[in-house]
């Protein structure tokens, strides 16, 4: 048996085939087993309609482009275990 554990996802919100939007929405209502990844969403628009969209949709975090690494590690280290 082949067993991955997904952890943590970070998406960008415009990709091609799907929005990472509807990535989200997926991975909240089809995800298995618990628990679920964390979701970070990544645009370089960072219009206040996304952001309130992601946070709806079950996004741990909100970034925009250009991302600051730095900003990054101290969101991931502040993630609860």
């Amino acid at each position: 048996e082949h067993h991955s554990e997904v952890v943590l996802i970070l998406s960008d919100i415009n990709m091609p085939g799907m929005s990472g939007l509807e990535l989200l929405r997926r991975v909240r209502t089809e995800a298995a087993p618990p628990p679920p990844p964390r979701v970070m969403m990544i645009t370089a628009y960072g219009d206040d309609d996304s952001r309130r969209q992601a946070l709806a949709l079950g996004a741990d975090d909100f970034l925009t482009k250009p991302v600051d690494f730095a900003a990054l590690k101290e969101k991931l280290l502040a993630l609860p275990a």
